[in-house]
C-alpha cells in the first residue's frame, strides 16, 4: 500500500503524460457539458420561475424527478439514440468525446434548471415586486434578479461541474472507456483498478478528490461572500 502511494505521488508529480491527458480531457468533457447546460439549465429554470402554463406543475415533477436519474439510465437512453439502429446514429459520435458531452449534458441540465428556478423564485419574493412596479415584466424582473444573484448562478454551476466530473457510469457506457480518446478520470479509475494498477488508479483519485474539493471550497467562499454582501446591503 504504502508503495503505491508512493509511486501515484511520484505519477502526479513528474507529471505523467497518460495521466495528464486522462485529467484534461475529463475537464473539457465535464466544462463543455457545463457549458451547454447553463445555456439550457439556466433557460428553463428562469422560465419555469417566472410563467404560469397548463401542465406547469407536470413539468416541475418531471424536472425534479430527472434529479434522481440514474446515470446508467441516462448513458444506456444516449447509446439507443445515438447506436447505429438508433434515430440519430448517422450521426457517427457513439465512442466519442461528444457522445460523453451529450450524456453529461443530460445529467446536468435537470440539476441547473431546478436550482435555477429556486434560486429566481426566492429572489423574486424579496425583490420582485419593486421591479415590477418600475415597469418590469415578470421576465425581465427574473433576468434581473438572475445576474443579481450571479454567485448564487455560480454555484449552480459548480455543483453541476463537480456533478459532471465525478460521473462514471453513462460515460463508460457512450464512452467506451478507450484508451487516448475517451478515457476520463473516473472510468480510469474502475479500469486500473480492476486491472490491478493501482498507482496510477490512486493518482487519477486523488486529482478528481483535489478537483472536488476545489470546487466544494470555492463554492463554500462564493456563499460566504455572498452572505456577506446581503448583511452589507441590510
Amino acid at each position: 500500500m504504502t508503495d503505491s502511494l508512493g509511486l501515484a505521488w511520484s505519477l502526479i508529480a513528474h507529471g505523467d503524460a497518460a495521466m495528464w491527458h486522462v485529467v484534461l480531457l475529463s475537464i473539457s468533457v465535464s466544462g463543455s457539458a457545463c457549458a451547454i447546460g447553463a445555456v439550457l439549465g439556466l433557460a428553463l429554470g428562469t422560465a419555469l420561475a417566472v410563467s404560469t402554463f397548463p401542465g406547469q406543475g407536470v413539468l416541475v415533477w418531471a424536472l425534479n424527478t430527472l434529479l434522481a436519474l440514474p446515470s446508467v439510465v441516462a448513458g444506456l437512453l444516449i447509446y439507443l439514440l445515438l447506436s447505429r439502429a438508433g434515430p440519430l446514429g448517422n450521426w457517427g459520435i457513439l465512442f466519442t468525446p461528444a457522445a460523453m458531452v451529450i450524456v453529461q449534458s443530460l445529467l446536468v441540465v435537470p440539476l441547473i434548471a431546478a436550482l435555477t428556478r429556486r434560486l429566481v423564485i426566492d429572489a423574486l419574493g424579496e425583490g420582485g415586486e419593486q421591479l415590477r412596479s418600475l415597469g418590469a415584466t415578470r421576465l425581465q424582473a427574473g433576468l434581473l434578479m438572475l445576474v443579481h444573484e450571479r454567485f448564487g448562478v455560480l454555484t449552480v454551476l459548480l455543483t453541476a461541474f463537480g456533478r459532471a466530473i465525478a460521473e462514471v457510469g453513462a460515460v463508460m457506457i457512450v464512452g467506451g472507456n478507450i484508451d487516448g480518446v475517451t478515457r476520463v478520470m473516473t472510468t480510469a479509475i474502475a479500469l486500473e483498478t480492476s486491472k490491478g494498477d493501482l498507482p496510477l488508479a490512486l493518482a487519477l483519485g486523488f486529482v478528481l478528490l483535489g478537483a472536488v474539493g476545489l470546487i466544494n471550497l470555492v463554492v463554500g467562499a462564493i456563499q460566504g461572500r455572498s452572505a456577506l454582501a446581503r448583511d452589507v446591503r441590510r
